[in-house]
Formats: structure tokens, C-alpha cells, sequence
């Protein structure tokens, strides 16, 4: 009987050696004329633990990490009579870091072959597909409104109002477009799904293409995630095998098929005006709305344009019912967030969790702290142009309205940890520099004050006229939120505010008194 064993085939898995992990082991079992069945999964999430490699038996899966290359022959032997080794972290599913999450839209991420579409199967794919074809699209999308399913995205803004908008458009074609171009600093859910549970998205896809009346889908995925393009290609051909997409899916009378697109490197290009114009082979610039793309997207016509995380939810809430979704979670922040820890924390990976858990929860329980052991000292939730907190607001709920009234986003979910060794005012600068070189150069106040502010911020840092400088920081921030066109230049105001507000003392000596009134 052939031993299986699972080796992540996820790109962070990869980047710490699963490659080599994988051939040693082939090398060992041709060596000891032993066969072995090597399943290139997904990632779980805990990529402090990465490569983990499990290997299946009568109790379950028992897993080892992290594993490198030269732990294999010892490694092997363990598998082999399901002995000790130091390695040794029982059996996958009650690793208490992974016991804890309430997994909806990641159940089988790490769990299933991404390349079989029986496994998905086996492990409760399609059932949510099934039930949508054997519904109206009025009840669907009542479906998907009463779940409270929110855009994962970052706006925040109901999918179900969303998908009710198109379907209610008049058009000869309509399409769903998902925006895959994960470019936040300290994310990566959007490309764990894509490696490693791609079947779920496709399933979002069509669905949502079932209740709007969509016939063709498109997978935006950003260039840098090459093994996610290759895993996506290849689901979508496994689909199509399988009569899930193209003609007459699942035998029913809908049509539905899908195509990966892939982006140029723009970070702009995650706003959906501008993600639109680069699929349709211009350059990825922003538009002005209205008209918004529910009534007029993709070459004109209506369009679902949805996050990843957004579209990967459906399959659950079809299969389950829009109540089980909605039990979780607070307030109008409905059903669970994946959230992505990273920066400088002892564990970094994905938590999926109910809304509701706080910050401090995530950072210091959750996270385990920093990964050098000093003070965290600040977290930057929501990617580049998300707020930072200090750990006096460490008791906000992950929440879409407590991080707003907070003066914060939550945007994809990540959260990127700080200890006190960071300069809060060279963070100020980064924000500002980067929101000057990824703009699309379409609005001034997006094009010109991101570039004022890098020279004010520079000065500041000099120590040249700071009260002054920093007024003027403020005003461009304002400028920037009320006056550009896409988030991009609205957001930049986020980080650079709440580093001047709650880490002023990184920002140059204070004027008093005498200075003050001058």
C-alpha cells in the first residue's frame, strides 16, 4: 500500500524549500524500494511551520514542519511506523493554531488536491452550484443579501446589492469579473485560494453568473503569482472536462465559462475602473464614475466585479444557507474575515475568524508578538494605505465600522506588525512615495500632492520649519482624501494621519512657546 503524503505546492511553501523537500523524498522511497503517493496541496496558512508535510493515517493526517531537505531520511522512517520525531506535530487538524479558526471559505485550502476536481467534490464542492441552478436568481441573490456578505476587497460594500444591480440591468451580454490583483503589503489569501482550493472561486463565479445572467467570467490575476496563474489555468480546464463550465453546465440550460487575465504589475489596476480598462488592453487608468460598472463595465456592459475572498464565500452560503453564515460575526460585519498576519510576528499565516475578534487578540495572542521579541509598538492594518495603530487601540474590534470610526480600514484583511525599532516618520514618507509612484497620473491631487508630500515629509525629517511642514503635510492629506479620483490618492491620508497623530514624537521637536506664537 502505497504511503500519501501531502507537500504544499504553494508558492511560500515553495519559497522555503517544498521543491526540495518533495525530491528528497523521492529519492529516499527509490532508495528503500518503497512507493509513496507525494499530493502537492495548498498551504494551511501557518507559514512559520512551512514546508509542513503530512502524511495520511487510519487517525487522520499527522503533520511535520518545519522540514527542509536533510530532516527527510530520519523523517521518513518516522512516517513509516507513525514514530516520534522532533519534528512531529500530530495530527493536522488539532494543531490548536488551526483548531481555533472557524474555517468557511478556507475549509479546504491545504486540505484537498487543487488539481482534482473529485477531491473537491469529495469534500463538499458543487453542492452550492447545485442548489443555485435549482433556484431562481431572485433567490439567490436574496441568498447572497441575507447572508451580509460585505466586499472583501476592502470598500466593504454589500455583494448582494451588488449582484441585484447588474441581474436588473438590460444588456445582450453581462459579465463577472474577479479581481484577484493582490498587491497589499502582508496579504496573501487571494493567492492561497488560487493555489490551493482554485475550484471554490470558479464555483463563486459561476454562481454569481447563474443569478445575473452573466455567460462569461474573468480571473484578473496580478503577474507576480505565476504558480497561481498556472493553478487557475489548470482547474479551469479540469472544469470544463468535468461540464461545470462552458455549455450547458452541469446539464442544466445556463452557460458559463471562465478566463485568467493576467495584470502588467499596476497597483492601481486593483481599483475596478481601472482593473476593467486593463482587461480591456489599455492602459489601467481610473474612470471616472458614474457610470458605475454594475450598469456599464467591462467593454460597456453591466459587470459583477468582485474580490476574490467575496466570490470564494458563495459556495458556503448556497450549500449552508445564508443564516449559517451570518451567525457569525458583529454588527453589519457579517460571517468570517481571512485575515493575513505578516511583518514582524512570530506567527505569521492565515487566521480565518468570526468579525468581532480585537487587535490585540490577533497581535499578541494569535500573532505570538513580534518575531525579534521587542515591543510591538505599531500594526498597519489594511495594506499599504491602510491606518496605524498604537497598541492603545489595540482593543478594536475587527469590525468594518469599529476601524472606521477609529479613523482605520480594514481593507483585504492584512495586518502588518512593527516593533519599537520603526521609524514612524520614514513610514509617513513610504505612504506618500508610494501612492507617487503607482498613480495613474490621472488626477492632480493624487499625481502632484503625493510628490509635495515626499519633499514635505523630507524636510520634516531634516528638522526644517516642522510645525509649518506639518500643517502642510495635513492640508495635502486633506487635499488627497477629498479630491482624488480612486482610493489610491484617497487613502494615502490614512497612514500618513495616524502616524502624525499618534507617533508625533518621530516627527521632529515640537515648537513652544516663543516658536509656537511666531
Amino acid at each position: 500500500m502505497k504511503m500519501r503524503i501531502f507537500v504544499p505546492g504553494d508558492a511560500g511553501a515553495i519559497a522555503v524549500g517544498a521543491d526540495d523537500v518533495v525530491a528528497a523524498l523521492e529519492q529516499v522511497a527509490e532508495k528503500h524500494d518503497l512507493p509513496i503517493q507525494i499530493v502537492r496541496n495548498g498551504s494551511r496558512g501557518l507559514y512559520w511551520l512551512e514546508p509542513m508535510v503530512e502524511v495520511a493515517t487510519v487517525k487522520g493526517r499527522v503533520a511535520y514542519g518545519p522540514v527542509n531537505a536533510a530532516d527527510v531520511p530520519s523523517l521518513f522512517d518516522a512516517m513509516a511506523c507513525n514514530g516520534p520525531h522532533p519534528l512531529r506535530l500530530g495530527l493536522a487538524d488539532e494543531i490548536p493554531w488551526l483548531k481555533r479558526q472557524t474555517r468557511l471559505t478556507f475549509a479546504r485550502c491545504g486540505v484537498v488536491d487543487p488539481r482534482s476536481i473529485e477531491d473537491y467534490r469529495a469534500h463538499g464542492g458543487y453542492k452550492g452550484l447545485e442548489r443555485a441552478l435549482a433556484s431562481t436568481p431572485d433567490e439567490i441573490i436574496a441568498a447572497v443579501t441575507a447572508s451580509g456578505l460585505r466586499g472583501r476587497g476592502g470598500a466593504g460594500f454589500p455583494t448582494g446589492i451588488k449582484w441585484k444591480t447588474v441581474a436588473q440591468s438590460s444588456a445582450d451580454r453581462k459579465f463577472i469579473v474577479c479581481n484577484a490583483d493582490e498587491g497589499d503589503s502582508g496579504t496573501f489569501a487571494d493567492r492561497m485560494i488560487m493555489e490551493g482550493d482554485p475550484f471554490v472561486l470558479i464555483e463563486g463565479m459561476t454562481i454569481a453568473g447563474v443569478a445575473v445572467g452573466a455567460t462569461k467570467g474573468y480571473i484578473y490575476i496580478r503577474s507576480e503569482y505565476p504558480h497561481a496563474v498556472v493553478a487557475m489555468n489548470a482547474a479551469i480546464a479540469a472544469a470544463r472536462r468535468d461540464g461545470h463550465l462552458g455549455a450547458a453546465i452541469c446539464g442544466s440550460a445556463r452557460n458559463f465559462d471562465i478566463e485568467v487575465r493576467v495584470g502588467a504589475g499596476a497597483y492601481v489596476c486593483g481599483e475596478e475602473t481601472s482593473l476593467l480598462e486593463s482587461l480591456e488592453g489599455r492602459r489601467g487608468i481610473v474612470r471616472a464614475k458614474p457610470p458605475l460598472p454594475a450598469h456599464k463595465g467591462l467593454f460597456g456592459k453591466p459587470t459583477v466585479i468582485n474580490n476574490l475572498l467575496s466570490f470564494a464565500a458563495i459556495p458556503f452560503i448556497l450549500a449552508d444557507g445564508a443564516k449559517a453564515y451570518a451567525d457569525f460575526g458583529m454588527g453589519r460585519s457579517r460571517g468570517t474575515m481571512p485575515i493575513q498576519l505578516a511583518g514582524n510576528i512570530r506567527y505569521g499565516g492565515l487566521f480565518e475568524t468570526a468579525f468581532g475578534v480585537t487587535l490585540g487578540e490577533l497581535v499578541d495572542d494569535i500573532g505570538g508578538g513580534t518575531a525579534t521579541g521587542r515591543p510591538v509598538r505599531a500594526v498597519q492594518v489594511g495594506g499599504p494605505l491602510g491606518a496605524y495603530f498604537p497598541r492603545q487601540l489595540f482593543d478594536t474590534p475587527f469590525d468594518y465600522e469599529a476601524f472606521a470610526a477609529r479613523d482605520g480600514l480594514i481593507g483585504h484583511g492584512g495586518i502588518v506588525v512593527f516593533d519599537d525599532s520603526v521609524d514612524m516618520a520614514r513610514q509617513a514618507r513610504f505612504a506618500m512615495e508610494f501612492c507617487a509612484i503607482e498613480s495613474c497620473g490621472k488626477c492632480t491631487p493624487c499625481r502632484i500632492g503625493s510628490t509635495r508630500g515626499v519633499e514635505t515629509i523630507d524636510r520634516i525629517r531634516r528638522g526644517e520649519r516642522v510645525g509649518e511642514n506639518i500643517a502642510l503635510v495635513e492640508d495635502l492629506c486633506s487635499t488627497l482624501k477629498l479630491g482624488s479620483l480612486c482610493a489610491l490618492g484617497g487613502f494615502t491620508s490614512y497612514p500618513v494621519l495616524s502616524a502624525l497623530k499618534h507617533f508625533r514624537e518621530d516627527f521632529g521637536p515640537q515648537p513652544t512657546g516663543l516658536q509656537a506664537a511666531e
